[in-house]
Order: structure tokens, then sequence, then C-alpha cells
């Protein structure tokens, strides 16, 4: 097989990349993407280690490479201690997708404090300690990609005040590392998925009924959909896309 053929089937051959929140639903998806297009992948995991196994023994059955990390995303050591051993395991990193994410509805009055403690743990600092880890062994070509959501847009329902008070501070840091790494040849971009079928917003469960008819396209999406923009952004072709904030929700928030 030539070079040229390789780099075609396999856009990410010689690639590492780690996922963050990568043992279920959209963090499943877009772990298995990366290695099929070729990356060794390693990926966190929290409380979840059964899906984690079935993760990495679905990339490895398909030929790829796996990696499973335990490791809170609200712990600053365990993320940086997962990184390390990233690179240690693989030789180096190319690709970090921040994927871990949590969200706990409710009316604002209503917010225990120690939500918004956690889903800013998780989904504002673990963002910011993962990505200042990993530009440690990052070099030119590298590509960081977050995961937000569409809520920053468009909220749809209420109770989503302090979930989306964390992921437009997500969207905020994607626009502002732009002008720190571009020099450093590593483009920084956000996907902002809109609902998508996953284990905590089926979509047969109650806000698929809210929001569902809102959506143009009629559906919800598939965390499978998320993974092949994700590949995109991951992948030489998107060589000249940087800082971009990419919707991908159906049409929702048009």
């Amino acid at each position: 097989m030539t070079n040229s053929m390789t780099a075609q089937s396999l856009p990410l051959a010689g690639k590492t990349a780690l996922v963050t929140g990568g043992s279920r639903s959209i963090g499943a998806a877009i772990a298995k993407r990366l290695a099929a297009d070729g990356a060794q992948v390693a990926f966190t995991y929290n409380g979840s280690p059964k899906l984690a196994e079935e993760t990495a023994a679905a990339i490895e059955s398909a030929g790829g490479r796996a990696l499973m990390l335990q490791a809170n995303a609200a712990d600053p050591e365990a993320v940086h201690a997962a990184v390390d051993r990233a690179v240690e395991t693989f030789g180096g990193l190319d690709i970090l997708v921040n994927n871990a994410g949590i969200g706990v509805p409710a009316p604002l009055e209503e917010t225990r404090f120690e939500d918004y403690q956690a889903m800013l743990a998780v989904n504002v600092t673990g963002v910011f300690v993962a990505t200042q880890a990993a530009l440690r062994y990052m070099k030119e070509g590298g590509r960081i990609i977050h995961i937000g959501s569409s809520v920053t847009k468009y909220a749809g329902f209420a109770g989503l005040s302090a979930y989306g008070l964390t992921k437009g501070a997500v969207a905020g840091f994607n626009r502002s590392l732009v002008h720190e790494l571009a020099p450093r040849g590593i483009t920084v971009n956000a996907v902002h998925p809109g609902p998508v079928d996953t284990d905590m917003n089926p979509a047969d469960g109650e806000i698929a009924k809210m929001l569902t008819s809102s959506i143009p396209l009629g559906r919800y999406g598939e965390p499978r959909e998320i993974a092949s923009l994700v590949a995109f952004l991951a992948s030489p072709q998107a060589s000249f896309i940087t800082g971009a904030d990419i919707l991908a929700d159906g049409g929702l928030t048009s």
C-alpha cells in the first residue's frame, strides 16, 4: 500500500489521541472513530469500567490500539497522570478531545451549590487541566477539540442555566486559545452537539418529547455523527480550521 493510499484510508495513521470521558455514548463513538481512522487511542473513564472495557475491546478487535485510563475529570492530579500515561505508552500526543462533561438540570434557584461545583469542576476545570497538560507534549500539527453544547446558542427549555454557564466558558476558552496556539501550528476547535441519543438524554426520553418537534431534521442525532465531525477536525484535511464553534444540532439553533 502506498503512503498516499494509507493517508487517504487512514488519515490518522501514526497519530495518538486522548479522549476524556471516552467510555460511553459520544465519547466512546469518538474513541472508536479515531481508532478506525488509524490513531492509537487512550481514553479516560470514571464510573463505567465495564463500558470502558467494551470500548477498548471494540477498538482492539477492529485492529486498533486502545488504552483505558481511570481518571475523574474533576481531579487535576488524575487528569495529569492520564495524560502522562498516554504519552508514556504511545510515545507522544497529537490529538486531545475534551469530551468529559456532566449536567445536573434544575431551575437556578433550586440548583444545589455542590451540583454547580461538580459541573464547574468537570466541564471547565477538567478542560483547562487536560489542555494544559497535553500542551506539554503536543507538537506542530496538533489538534485540540472541545465538546461543548448547543445550549450556548439555544437552551430549549428551563433548567439549564448553570450547565450553560459552564459550556459557555468552554466556547470562550476555545476562541482565546487560537491566538496562543496558532504560532505552534496547533488548531483548536469546539463542536457543540444539540440533542443526541445518549444514555443521559435518550431519543425516547422526556426531554426528547419536548425538543424533537423543534429540530428541523425531526430527530435526535447519533453519537457516530458527532464522532464523524470530530474525526474530520482531527484530520489533516482540517488544517486551516481553528477557532471554530461548530454546531451539530439538526438545525435546532437555526
